[in-house]
């Protein structure tokens, strides 16, 4: 893992653009539909992309793949909504502002990342053929989980019921992403010899949902709205959340009796969030407040990246096994 993310600093920049020179009333919506395009493009392409067999092998270790998505879709929005509790018992104004609280119940009831989880799974010399199954089959889950979650937790009476809001989202998402499977064997010979060309598709298709989502923010008074010490506050709210998964992670994998290589597949992957998944669903769910919701998610999302990266390096010092060993040449 590279200690400098330009992919953060590009998103930095759409916010520091959006602050500066947000879109105006008048081009809001061509600004809309070419985010949804781009939403629609980014879960096709991701479909082409993922081969079927992949889908397969993420339901065949049922303590790893379970364990992760028991991290990431109960024990993370039970504690989120715990520490909501805890905050709202002790501090009269719930120590946040109710849009960042939003924003961080929003965070917890997301899926696992792909990229980031296996890179730091295979630098800690963990399973990363299991990682890689199990972050995706986060990701494909969380399409129908995050926003029923997200109901529950949010009790969004004007978003609809949770059952509309996943309609919604499958209709954005999940069937772009099937269009993408069914049409594979035309589209997926395509995508694999422009790897690079998707990949800058995929980012540029988030940092213009980035630039939408905040310039709408902006208009509506963000930044009076959200002084910087809340920002503080949100950051010590997300490494409060990110330890506490950390450590709930590795006692899971103790208590499942796995390998070392296993538990910290499990760990890395049921303890972060995706920002790439994370911010189009956002858009969707959340059509009018996106900016101020996603704060808390790239808060933790470089959180998420330098500790855990401390932490893959620490991995990486123990001793070399024979199953450690097969394990790093397989990934």
């Amino acid at each position: 893992m590279k200690k400098f993310d330009p992919f953060l600093t590009m998103l930095i920049g759409a916010v520091i653009l959006a602050s500066l020179l947000p879109c105006p009333p008048a081009g809001q919506i061509w600004l809309d539909r070419l985010s949804t395009l781009l939403i629609t493009l980014m879960f096709f392409f991701q479909g082409a992309k993922l081969k079927r067999h992949a889908i397969i092998e993420s339901l065949q270790d049922w303590r790893l793949q379970g364990g992760t998505l028991f991290a990431s879709f109960v024990i993370f929005p039970f504690l989120g909504f715990a520490l909501y509790l805890i905050c709202h018992a002790i501090f009269k104004d719930g120590f946040i502002k109710p849009e960042l609280w939003t924003g961080v119940l929003f965070l917890c009831c997301l899926s696992s990342t792909v990229q980031s989880s296996i890179a730091l799974t295979s630098i800690a010399r963990g399973n990363v053929p299991a990682s890689i199954c199990a972050a995706t089959a986060s990701n494909i889950l969380g399409i129908l989980f995050t926003p029923l979650l997200s109901g529950l937790l949010l009790h969004r009476s004007d978003s609809g019921s949770g059952l509309q809001t996943i309609i919604e989202v499958s209709r954005e998402l999940l069937l772009p992403f099937i269009l993408g499977q069914l049409t594979q064997k035309w589209t997926g010979p395509i995508i694999q010899r422009h790897k690079i060309l998707l990949s800058i598709s995929d980012r540029g298709s988030i940092i213009v949902l980035v630039y939408a989502a905040f310039s709408t923010a902006v208009l509506q008074g963000l930044w009076k709205r959200i002084p910087l010490i809340d920002l503080g506050k949100v950051a010590l709210l997300d490494s409060i959340l990110l330890f506490t998964l950390l450590f709930l992670t590795g006692l899971l994998g103790k208590i499942l009796g796995q390998t070392k290589e296993n538990d910290i597949a499990l760990q890395f992957c049921g303890s972060k969030k995706s920002l790439a998944t994370g911010i189009p669903m956002a858009s969707v769910i959340f059509p009018s407040g996106a900016g101020i919701i996603v704060l808390p998610l790239m808060i933790y999302h470089q959180i998420q990246l330098f500790v855990c990266t401390i932490l893959a390096r620490r991995y990486a010092q123990r001793p070399l096994t024979e199953n450690s060993s097969h394990t790093r040449h397989e990934g």
